[in-house]
């Protein structure tokens, strides 16, 4: 078999040893291979070599849960935009948390950030925008998120989708039904039934 080699339109900085390039297809996984290189550059542990998933760093969670708290003392203030604004800080710092660090929590602390901002975008009726960060928040965590899912249902509805917005509720309702917790089930569950007397009427 016949082997091609294909160069590739790489260059290394000699002394930040950042790797660059001219291929566009190439930018996002360079981007992404220079900031890994640069968290591992952070470490201060020997040799620098990434500490095993359970530890995580204190001060980002510290950092996050104030930009959370931030954002909720906004929204309750009625600044919905500051709320999101904050929200959207939280969001970045979060899902930039380094790999080796464990994913459950990063899922956690996203699941509960993309619920609060689809809440302050459904308080300014932006209610697209509302129901692709509840969706967001129910796929980091479907059991146990009865808001997320009854967020993404009232954007359906708001939005006038409403044989989408039942099919969801029937989802949400057979998940968080057979989870450990059932706080919360009873706002899900109206919301359903009103969506099928909608649904009957239509």
């Amino acid at each position: 078999m016949d082997a091609t080699y294909t160069p590739l339109p790489i260059t290394i900085d000699a002394t930040t040893k950042s790797i660059s390039t001219t291929d566009p297809p190439l930018s996002t996984e360079i981007s992404e291979l220079n900031k890994l290189h640069r968290a591992l550059l952070a470490l201060d542990t020997p040799n620098q070599v990434p500490p095993p998933p359970a530890p995580v760093n204190p001060k980002r969670s510290v950092q996050i849960n104030k930009l959370r708290e931030s954002g909720n003392a906004s929204y309750k203030k009625a600044a919905y935009a500051d709320a999101i604004r904050v929200y959207d800080l939280a969001i970045r710092m979060a899902s930039e948390r380094p790999g080796w660090e464990a994913s459950g929590l990063v899922r956690e602390e996203l699941s509960a950030l993309y619920n609060n901002r689809a809440q302050a975008y459904m308080s300014q009726q932006m209610w697209p925008e509302g129901a692709i960060d509840a969706e967001v928040s129910v796929e980091m965590k479907k059991v146990g998120n009865v808001k997320g899912w009854w967020r993404r249902g009232q954007c359906l509805r708001e939005m006038g989708r409403l044989e989408e917005a039942a099919e969801w509720v029937r989802g949400a309702l057979e998940f968080e039904r057979a989870g450990p917790e059932k706080g919360g089930l009873a706002e899900l569950e109206g919301l359903g039934k009103e969506l099928e007397a909608a649904l009957a009427k239509a």
